[in-house]
């Protein structure tokens, strides 16, 4: 019980850290990829744990909804990485639905998790997220708004998967003119 009762702490203690650092507000996506295999070290694709996406998933969703944010679900590249998210989710965002159902072995256990687990799953093509934890190199970079931040967590790892976070933040645009924070007697 010990070490997936580690992997479950580690999931709430990195998920809670990023969405604190990242600032995310209320109804903002956090995208999260992870490969089960990698967290019980093995190469990606080779071991899939429904037991251990159920534990991951389960802390996920429950640091998301104590922050009010929308968990957006990677599928692996055999789904071309689409995503499972809730419905309420895709209708906000607009995003586009697919016709597809992760399975363990196509998908990933965490997205085939999250396909049962939502109240009102969907699977969609691509997001623009406002954060994203990649737990055993899963390359979410394609889900982050432009322009990706990395944040630097206390958990460097989740069982034996390397962990990667990043925020999101403005583009910055203009020149040598452009301001991009007031200054406080500005405010005055």
């Amino acid at each position: 019980m010990g070490e997936t009762s580690d992997i479950g702490r580690q999931v709430r203690e990195a998920a809670g850290e990023l969405i604190q650092k990242s600032g995310l507000t209320a109804g903002q996506i956090l995208v999260v990829g992870c490969s089960t295999s990698e967290v019980l070290g093995a190469q990606i694709g080779t071991g899939g744990s429904p037991e251990t996406a159920r534990i991951i998933f389960e802390q996920l969703d429950r640091v998301c909804r104590q922050y009010h944010i929308f968990l957006a679900v990677q599928c692996c590249e055999h789904l071309n990485r689409a995503l499972v998210v809730e419905r309420q989710a895709m209708e906000k965002y607009a995003l586009e639905q697919v016709a597809v159902v992760p399975v363990p072995t196509a998908g990933g256990a965490l997205a085939a998790r999250a396909m049962r687990a939502f109240s009102d799953s969907v699977v969609v093509e691509s997001i623009e997220a406002h954060a994203g934890l990649d737990i055993g190199s899963t390359l979410i970079g394609m889900h982050l708004k432009r322009v990706a931040v990395p944040v630097r967590l206390a958990c460097k790892t989740i069982g034996q998967a390397g962990v990667t976070a990043a925020r999101t933040r403005p583009r910055l645009i203009g020149g040598g003119r452009a301001v991009y924070e007031l200054p406080p007697e500005a405010l005055r």
